[in-house]
């Protein structure tokens, strides 16, 4: 196979980002290398990881592959800006047609997977002290929960879901783990992807501090790992190891916002340090997934938005109703970013808890975790607090208020793909041009291709379409 050059180049050119004298030549070589040296001081280091147009930014596949939206007429979809965006949205088997993917699906989560690795290489090198202790521990485990966010973003787009049975030979992605670009990898087996993701998440909590860094939250917490943790067990379908570490999360850290103190006249509803968020990512460079006033292209799906009875507050301050009658999406708690937030908030974890508690049959503490979420997203005195009779009830409660709640999060996909392995049996459907268009249940086609030019460049196996 040959060296990852692509990925070399982009995270050349982004190291020379970080620092405003410009790229220093001590820093990077010219050629791909294992030759390439490495920042030398912990002020140096966590200038890498503090970069979020690298560190934070991720994959929309996921979003524009999901049901919660659709576009506003056919011509407008025929003049989509690449193949990708028209193409997900019909879950055509060619996804890219033939152009590069230079939105970065697959070198985004490399290129900060390649930043951690330098900065781990480089903390080798570094004597831990008493006066540097706290710092050397917090950017060790920075960097490692930076390396496992991003394996779990390519493994969940890239890979089949977890499945224990063939999790063995299922393939997963080239695990890199040395900052060297010019060693052939092959793909990893997806248990071997996981295992090595949550070895790092186990490192990474351990390292981290505890409390949420309430001005950075693009730096990673103990909070944060536990709550990654949580994400990926649910998705992994452990919802008992997915119960636990929702609650370590929570009873490290529990905010929710109240929805009656959020305008809902503003098209930046949300403060980036707002109290429900764990950990800032976003997804990057697609216009059918960028902010409303940004993205006159598409509306959010009638079906969506029928959800939301009238005196549920978020419709107001997630979504804004256009003149002609659709209807976008505002900024969200990413901040000002015009891209969809698909980093780790509070009330994802109240989700997550009651989920898992209604799968075990306590349809008590599912509801009560439920009624704690939404008692925030109505006006103050009116709302009507969910009961459940059982446990199929509560869980079919959970399931919806997810729909409602995390919507334009990223995280739809990846409860359509475990939800049909329950046995839930969602078929997607879109019309376009007088064309119907479908997804079955468990379809290969939500494992998404490896970017054509990744493929003729390292030669590693494309995934079956």
């Amino acid at each position: 196979m040959k060296p990852l050059i692509s990925m070399f180049l982009l995270c050349g050119t982004l190291f020379c980002t970080i620092f405003s004298t410009g790229c220093k030549k001590n820093f990077l070589d010219d050629k791909p290398s294992t030759a390439i040296l490495q920042p030398a001081t912990l002020d140096e280091f966590q200038s890498l990881l503090d970069n979020m147009d690298v560190i934070n930014t991720g994959s929309a596949l996921a979003t524009l592959a999901a049901d919660e939206y659709e576009f506003d007429s056919y011509e407008i979809w025929q003049s989509a800006r690449t193949a990708t965006e028209r193409n997900s949205y019909i879950w055509a088997k060619d996804l890219y047609a033939g152009e590069v993917n230079d939105a970065g699906d697959w070198n985004r989560p490399y290129a900060s997977i390649f930043y951690a690795n330098n900065v781990l290489a480089g903390l080798e090198k570094i004597p831990v002290n008493s006066s540097n202790n706290n710092q050397w521990r917090q950017i060790k485990g920075w960097a490692l929960f930076v390396r496992a966010y991003n394996y779990y973003e390519l493994v969940r787009n890239f890979s089949p879901v977890y499945n224990q049975a063939t999790a063995s030979t299922d393939l997963g992605v080239p695990l890199r783990l040395k900052p060297s670009i010019d060693v052939n990898l092959p793909r990893a087996s997806v248990q071997q992807s996981f295992d090595q993701i949550f070895t790092e998440l186990q490192q990474a909590s351990a390292l981290l501090a505890k409390n949420l860094p309430f001005a950075n939250r693009n730096r990673p917490s103990k909070i944060a790992a536990q709550a990654l943790f949580a994400r990926i067990y649910l998705n992994m379908r452990n919802y008992t190891q997915a119960e636990l570490h929702a609650d370590s999360t929570l009873n490290l850290y529990n905010k929710l916002i109240d929805y009656n103190t959020v305008s809902t006249d503003s098209y930046t509803p949300f403060e980036t340090t707002n109290d429900e968020n764990i950990y800032s990512y976003t997804s990057h460079n697609y216009y059918y997934t960028c902010a409303g006033l940004f993205n006159p292209y598409t509306t959010i799906a009638p079906e969506v938005l029928s959800l939301y009875d009238s005196k549920d507050l978020r419709p107001a301050i997630y979504f804004l109703k256009q003149d002609d009658g659709t209807v976008v999406t505002k900024r969200n708690y990413f901040g000002a970013s015009n891209y969809p937030f698909t980093g780790l908030a509070t009330d994802e974890v109240y989700l997550i808890k009651a989920e898992c508690a209604a799968r075990r049959n306590d349809p008590v503490t599912a509801v009560t975790y439920l009624n704690n979420l939404l008692i925030k997203r109505y006006p103050t005195d009116q709302y009507i607090p969910l009961v459940a009779s059982s446990a199929q009830q509560a869980l079919a409660q959970v399931l919806l208020e997810r729909r409602k709640e995390l919507v334009w999060r990223g995280l739809r996909w990846d409860d359509l793909k475990r939800l049909n392995k329950e046995g839930a049996n969602i078929t997607l459907t879109h019309q376009l041009g007088g064309k119907t268009y479908t997804l079955p249940p468990n379809d290969p086609r939500y494992v998404f291709p490896i970017p054509d030019n990744e493929i003729l460049l390292s030669g590693i196996e494309q995934n079956q379409r």
